[in-house]
């Protein structure tokens, strides 16, 4: 009986300390957070816009473009523009925010520019009293990145990247201890990759068509190098060629922005599943800070308040344990105020926050 007693004593030791090394072994999610600054739904969902791209105001060279992106269906044309998302994503993930069918995704600020937009994103709530420029001010409001760095399992483990120089006063770094490198800046540190320094000395020598706007390209690969040496838990990243480019009105850069774009994210892609620290426990999540018009046609160029369409934006999730629902078709309305909530729900199920005024998108298969 002794003997007995102990063989069960040592099975259930035995077993729960499996059970105790299997939960310490099961990796944490980590998170791609991706912003394209001002895509229009139009052309995610719909490729090259019929009206834009034979348009002399707008194309310098409509031959040649047309035969990079103009294809007879709409199906064809947003595969030939964006073909990772399309060929790809769709295979692994969900996409949002096509009207055509009825999906709609928008934003609840009233300012429909990039400051409120970025803020409702990164808060998952609106706030129009006192975000309501997109001057250099440090956020008054905690971003949903401030709040995981805060968390003791993540701390020191957030990072982001970002095209448009006022990124570090949106996620306000000073405040947050969240490293940001946006706008200009060189990558930093004692231990600097080669590809780092060839980067850096890179920068100084592109000049970059807009003022405070780099090319997204160093966006990219200075996060790409930082997630190779680091290994961040959630990095955010933000490109913003393609509204710089619509905003002066040149739909062959505009296009072609949103097609290397989607070649940078398949690299991000690719790179977390060919390391054993982001392998099949990655999740990315896509969306844009605004939309843009489309009637009249020239103000496909601009957004804010007075134009007409410019707080229509998309939702795009793919990676570990996501539902593959492809293009999402049912009718529904979705919130740009939910991203953030839902950036909580992937790293785990419980974690809520009251300030948030969105619900987390259900995004996995359980």
């Amino acid at each position: 009986m002794k003997k007995s007693i102990l063989l069960t004593s040592l099975f259930t030791v035995f077993f729960l300390g499996a059970q105790a090394q299997h939960k310490k072994e099961t990796p944490k999610t980590k998170i791609v957070l991706i912003t394209l600054d001002g895509l229009r739904w139009q052309e995610l969902f719909t490729g090259a816009d019929a009206n834009l791209i034979e348009n002399k105001d707008f194309v310098h060279d409509a031959g040649e473009l047309k035969t990079k992106f103009w294809r007879n269906t709409a199906t064809e044309r947003r595969a030939v523009l964006m073909p990772f998302l399309w060929n790809k994503v769709t295979q692994m993930g969900q996409l949002h925010g096509n009207r055509n069918e009825g999906n709609k995704v928008n934003l609840t600020n009233s300012m429909w520019f990039s400051y409120p937009g970025y803020n409702e994103i990164l808060t998952g709530s609106s706030d129009d009293k006192r975000i309501a420029s997109n001057d250099k001010f440090n956020n008054p409001n905690t971003t949903v990145l401030e709040k995981i760095n805060n968390m003791a399992p993540y701390k020191g483990k957030v990072a982001a990247f970002g095209s448009w120089d006022v990124f570090p006063y949106i996620i306000n770094e000073e405040r947050s201890g969240i490293p940001v490198n946006a706008g200009f800046e060189s990558a930093t540190g004692n231990t600097l990759s080669p590809n780092e320094i060839f980067l850096n000395e890179l920068q100084t020598q592109i000049p970059s068509p807009f003022g405070s706007v780099r090319l997204d390209a160093f966006t990219s690969h200075y996060a790409l190098e930082y997630m190779k040496k680091e290994h961040p838990e959630l990095v955010y990243i933000s490109y913003g060629e393609t509204d710089d480019f619509a905003h002066e009105g040149n739909y062959n850069a505009y296009l072609t922005a949103a097609n290397n774009t989607d070649a940078l994210i398949q690299q991000l892609w690719d790179f977390t599943q060919s390391d054993p620290f982001y392998k099949d426990n990655t999740v990315f999540i896509l969306s844009t800070d605004h939309g843009r018009g489309t009637q009249p046609l020239d103000t496909w160029k601009h957004h804010g308040a007075k134009i007409v369409g410019a707080d229509q934006v998309w939702f795009i999730v793919f990676g570990n344990n996501v539902e593959a629902l492809g293009e999402v078709k049912t009718t529904e309305q979705l919130f740009s105020t939910q991203i953030a909530p839902t950036v909580l729900q992937v790293l785990d199920s419980k974690l809520k926050d009251a300030e948030m005024k969105g619900n987390p998108i259900k995004v996995f298969n359980n």
